[in-house]
C-alpha cells in the first residue's frame, strides 16, 4: 500500500530540509510492508543533517548501521538489509521446565508472561507479514505496531490471525492505529485471557534486567535476556528522498512509506530479530517495560547484532488507552522549527529556528537561536530526540524545558498543544 503525502503544514518543531547522502547509519524496515495511514506531515518535518541519526536509504549499500522496523514477512524476504530468511514457523508455546530444582528467575518470569504473548499473522491478496503482540485485557484487546497490523494493507479483504500461546487461533480486527509512534490495537472475540501487567517505564536503570518474548522469523514464545542497555534514546525511520522509504515484499515488489518516524525508545542487548515487532520486553518481575520495535542491524544482516529497541511502556500504555477509547491517539506539539546543533554552541541540543507566533513555543518564551537541552527530565542531543519526545506527550502536558540562550542555561515551562490541530 502507498500513501501519498498531504501538503505539510507550518508546524512545530519541524526541522530544517537536509538531504543527507551519507553517514554513519541509514534505515530501514527489514519486513513491514506497510506505509503509515495518511495524515498530515507534522511537527519536525522529514530531513535532517548530516550528524543526526538519519540518512537515505540511497547510502545502504555503504552503510555501517541501519535502525530495521522488525515485523517478520511470511514466506521468508526479510527485506532490504537481510537477505531471505525463509523460516516460518507457528506453533503453540509454552514453557518447558525440565529440572524445577535448577530453574532460574527467567524462567519464573516466562511463565509469568508467556500466556501474554501472541504471534500475528496479516495476509492481503498482494502480500502478508507476521510479528507479534501483547494481550492488554481479558476480553481479547492486544496492542502490537502499526507495521505489524497493516503489513501488506493494500486491499480491502486483509486478515489477521492471532495465534494464543497455547495454540488456539483467533481472526483479528483492528481498532486502531497510530502511525506517528507505530502502535496499534486489534481485538479478537475471547474471554479469561491473560492480560500483561504494566510496568512504571520511568523508574528503569541502565543494566536493569530485559528479557524479550515473542515470535522472531516466525518461531513462537522465542525467549531471549539481556539488560537495559541505554534509557532515553530516540531513533528516526526515514522516508527515501527521492520515492519515498521502500519495502521489500516477497514478490520483489516495493512500497513507499511517505512519512518519517520518531521514536522515543529503551535500548536492550537482548536478542531482538525480525518477527518480534509488537512483542514483550518485560522486566525481572515479568512486567512489560516496552514494547519491541526496531533493531540496528550491519548491512549485511537484519538480524541481532546486541542492539534492539523497545517503546517504552508508560508511552505504550497512554497510546493504547487513547485508541481503545477513541480509535486514534493524540500526541503533543509546540510550534517550532528545528535543526540539530551545526555550531560550536558548547552544548549539544535542538536549535530553534523559528517559532510560530501564538504557539506553546511562543507561549512559554521560546525564541529563535535557542538550544534545547532537556525535555521533561530527557537530555536532547538533536532534533530526533526532540521529535520523539514531544510527540510521546499528550497534548496539554506541562512540560519544563531546559535551554541555552546566549551561553546561558535557564529553565521554561511548556503547555503542550495538539498535533492533531
Amino acid at each position: 500500500m502507498s500513501t501519498e503525502p498531504q501538503n505539510p503544514e507550518i508546524d512545530p518543531f519541524q526541522p530544517a530540509a537536509s538531504d543527507a547522502e551519507s553517514g554513519e547509519m541509514v534505515t530501514d524496515y527489514t519486513s513491514s510492508e506497510q506505509t503509515p495511514a495518511d495524515r498530515p506531515v507534522d511537527e519536525y518535518a522529514v530531513r535532517q543533517p548530516l550528524g543526526s541519526r538519519q540518512v537515505s536509504l540511497k547510502t545502504a549499500a555503504a552503510a555501517a548501521v541501519a535502525f530495521a522496523i522488525i515485523g517478520g514477512v511470511a514466506g521468508g524476504g526479510v527485506a532490504a538489509l537481510s537477505g531471505r530468511l525463509g523460516v516460518v514457523a507457528q506453533v503453540p508455546s509454552t514453557v518447558t521446565v525440565n529440572d524445577a530444582a535448577g530453574a532460574t528467575a527467567t524462567t519464573a518470569v516466562v511463565a509469568a508472561a508467556m500466556n501474554s504473548v501472541v504471534t500475528i499473522e496479516v495476509a492481503s491478496s498482494s502480500s502478508g507479514g507476521s510479528g507479534s503482540g501483547v494481550i492488554m485485557s481479558a476480553d481479547g484487546y492486544i496492542i502490537t505496531n502499526n507495521h505489524v497490523a497493516t503489513i501488506g494493507a493494500d486491499d480491502a479483504d486483509t486478515s489477521i490471525r492471532v495465534t494464543l500461546a497455547d495454540g488456539r487461533l483467533y481472526d483479528a480486527e483492528v481498532v486502531g492505529t497510530d502511525a506517528v509512534l507505530d502502535l496499534a490495537v486489534i481485538k479478537i472475540d475471547a474471554e479469561g485471557l491473560t492480560p500483561i501487567e504494566f510496568a512504571d517505564s520511568s523508574a528503569l536503570n541502565v543494566g536493569d534486567q530485559a528479557i524479550a518474548i515473542g515470535a522472531p522469523l516466525g518461531l513462537a514464545g522465542t525467549v531471549t535476556e539481556g539488560i537495559v542497555s541505554a534509557l532515553n534514546r530516540s531513533i528516526s525511520i526515514s522516508e527515501d528522498d527521492a520515492d519515498g522509504f521502500n519495502f521489500d515484499l516477497p514478490d520483489g515488489t516495493t512500497v513507499p512509506i511517505s512519512q518519517d518516524l520518531s521514536l522515543p525508545v529503551i535500548q536492550t542487548d537482548a536478542s531482538i530479530n525480525p518477527g518480534n515487532s509488537g512483542g514483550a520486553l518485560l522486566d525481572s518481575q515479568g512486567r512489560l517495560i516496552g514494547i519491541n520495535v526496531a533493531i540496528a542491524s550491519t548491512s549485511a544482516s537484519a538480524g541481532s547484532i546486541g542492539v534492539g529497541f523497545a517503546l517504552p511502556s508508560n508511552v505504550v500504555q497512554r497510546i493504547v488507552t487513547d485508541i481503545i477509547e477513541s480509535g486514534s491517539a493524540a500526541h503533543g506539539r509546540i510550534g517550532a522549527l528545528v535543526t540539530s546543533v551545526s555550531e560550536n554552541t558548547g552544548v549539544a541540543g535542538a536549535v530553534i529556528t523559528e517559532v510560530e507566533p501564538g504557539s506553546p513555543a511562543a507561549l512559554a518564551g521560546l525564541r529563535a537561536g535557542d538550544v534545547v537541552t532537556s525535555f521533561g527530565g530527557v537530555p536532547i542531543r538533536d532534533q530526533v530526540d526532540i521529535t520523539a519526545q514531544v510527540r510521546s506527550h499528550a497534548p496539554g502536558d506541562v512540560v519544563d524545558v531546559t535551554i541555552m540562550r546566549e551561553g546561558e542555561a535557564m529553565g521554561l515551562r511548556i503547555t503542550l498543544g495538539d498535533l492533531g490541530q
